[in-house]
């Protein structure tokens, strides 16, 4: 079978890169963030297509697909209206990026895939654009299957729950299983890679490079407990906030990771020690984005930004956190290939 795929919204190619691993033909990759372009092209096969996808046509995509005996069409729009981490719940409606996945569905009517791929956070099953892709999905021939992994299971080394859809032409492909029971621990990912402190950088990575910290929050690492919380502290270093009785219960910020447990959520936040659970398990900083890379499954040589270049934190910590793990990507290609291999 030859098998051609395109992904929508496609990043820095976390979905592309697990498809690939699964030994799907990925043809191009569309995102609107040409800051992604880099990371896309050097470590995949495929091609970034720098579009807004409400100017993307369906024919554009045929034409890229039409040589291919399977045409997948694929993609994770972006989950930020969707999300739990969303603050103005009341009027996610409001979000500029609310409106992508209808914009997914009219390609997939435009184009016909045999195909079709979703990846994007549970929370979405609650909304009503939810129900109407699949229902466009339905009125089109698509039988659909959807269900909520946790990647952890798949050897994502990372808690980290997932929606996951796939429709297809002929009948309901069904993801395949775990392979193993084993999860991968934060201690099997990043163990190896050499010990830095913060606010350096390994000379042998550019990715590898901790966020300076201030000298009280240096003192509260010191005191963080693997696992433990800030009530591990002295009481000179907890903060007002969580004195209150409002932020008492916030206890997954300022927290040190455990080596033989599975990381929690990669968010884009993930290289600030205060804003979770990102503290080393024993060197005294937060997470490196070569750590929170690994974290998400990308190879360990996934290079994000031209040696030499001057290396972005905030930015490339949103790519890495917005990215569908590639571990995901090819548990979704496998489950493909399978279903037509048999």
């Amino acid at each position: 079978m030859k098998y051609g795929v395109v992904d929508l919204f496609c990043g820095v190619g976390g979905l592309t890169c697990g498809f690939e691993k699964a030994g799907l033909n990925v043809i191009a990759g569309y995102d609107l963030d040409s800051s992604c372009e880099y990371a896309y092209n050097h470590n995949n096969h495929a091609k970034f297509i720098h579009k807004n996808i409400e100017d993307v046509k369906g024919e554009e995509i045929t034409q890229l697909l039409e040589q291919f005996e399977v045409k997948i069409l694929a993609g994770c729009a972006p989950c930020q209206p969707f999300s739990r981490y969303q603050k103005d719940k009341k009027n996610r409606r409001k979000h500029k990026d609310w409106s992508l996945l209808y914009q997914f569905a009219r390609l997939v009517k435009d184009v016909n895939p045999d195909i079709v791929s979703m990846e994007n956070v549970p929370d979405l099953v609650k909304e009503q654009v939810f129900n109407d892709f699949v229902s466009i999905l339905n009125d089109y021939n698509y039988e659909v299957t959807y269900a909520v992994v946790n990647a952890a299971d798949y050897g994502v080394p990372q808690r980290r729950k997932r929606l996951l859809l796939i429709g297809a032409k002929q009948q309901k492909i069904k993801l395949i299983k775990p392979e193993s029971k084993k999860l991968v621990s934060v201690r099997d990912a990043i163990a190896n890679l050499p010990q830095i402190e913060a606010g350096e950088k390994n000379s042998g990575d550019n990715l590898h490079i901790a966020s300076s910290l201030s000298s009280k929050n240096l003192e509260r690492i010191k005191h963080s407990i693997p696992g433990g919380t800030w009530r591990d502290w002295p009481d000179n270093l907890v903060l007002d906030c969580h004195k209150r009785a409002t932020g008492h219960s916030y206890s997954a910020v300022y927290g040190r990771m455990e080596w033989d447990e599975v990381a929690p959520t990669i968010t884009t936040q993930f290289t600030k020690y205060g804003t979770g659970r990102f503290g080393h398990p024993e060197q005294n900083r937060a997470l490196t984005l070569r750590e929170g890379a690994i974290l998400q499954s990308f190879p360990p040589n996934y290079s994000f930004v031209p040696k030499g270049e001057k290396v972005i934190v905030q930015s490339i910590a949103r790519h890495i956190g917005n990215a569908v793990p590639p571990k995901l990507g090819e548990v979704i290609g496998l489950s493909i290939k399978k279903y037509y291999d048999k």
